[in-house]
C-alpha cells in the first residue's frame, strides 16, 4: 500500500475513525514537535521501530515522549534482545523513513510482521496523536478511534 499522506486518511475515513488534522513544519525529534504541537491534546508519544538482535523480527514501540527506554526491559516483555531497525528496515516494513515512524505506517505491514508494544499510558489516553506517515503533520485521534484502528492493521499488539 501507498504510504502517501492521502491513504492514510482515506484508510482511516474507510475505517469510521475521526481525525484532526494540524500542520507544522517538518519535526524529527520529540523536542522539535513540542514547539507546534503543544495545542494538540492528548499524550504525545514517540515511536521506535526495533528489532530482535538476531532474527527478522520487528516491533513498533509506543510509548509516551517523556519516557526512557530500557532495551533490556524491553526486550524481557517479548522474550527477545532488541536493538534498533536500520533505515533500509523500515523503509521496507512500514514504508517510512526516520522522522516519520508512527502506528500509521502500519497499514503498508502487508503480511502483519511487525509486533506492536503500546505504553498502558498511551492505550488509556483520550485522545493520541502521530504522524501520518510524514513529519509535517499530526493527526489526532480519539482514544476509542485508536483502539479501532490498531485492531483493523492485524498486527498482533501488546499493551506494555
Amino acid at each position: 500500500m501507498n504510504t502517501s499522506i492521502f491513504n492514510i486518511k482515506n484508510y482511516l475515513e474507510k475505517c469510521g475513525i475521526k481525525f484532526k488534522v494540524f500542520t507544522h513544519p517538518p519535526v524529527y525529534t520529540c523536542e522539535e514537535a513540542k514547539k507546534y504541537t503543544s495545542n494538540i491534546r492528548g499524550v504525545h508519544s514517540k515511536n521506535l521501530f526495533l528489532k530482535n538482535k538476531k532474527s527478522k523480527k520487528f516491533y513498533l514501540v509506543i510509548i509516551p515522549e517523556n519516557k526512557k527506554v530500557n532495551m533490556d526491559d524491553l526486550g524481557k516483555v517479548v522474550n527477545d534482545k532488541l536493538k534498533f531497525a536500520s533505515e533500509d528496515d523500515l523503509r521496507a516494513m512500514l514504508g517510512l523513513s526516520s522522522g516519520a515512524v508512527s502506528p500509521f505506517g502500519l497499514i503498508n505491514d502487508n503480511e502483519h510482521k511487525v509486533e506492536v508494544l503500546i505504553d498502558k499510558i498511551v492505550w488509556e489516553s483520550e485522545y493520541v496523536s502521530f504522524h501520518p506517515n510524514i513529519n509535517t503533520e499530526t493527526l489526532e485521534i480519539t482514544k476509542d478511534d485508536f483502539h479501532k484502528y490498531v485492531k483493523s492493521t492485524g498486527n498482533k499488539y501488546v499493551i506494555i
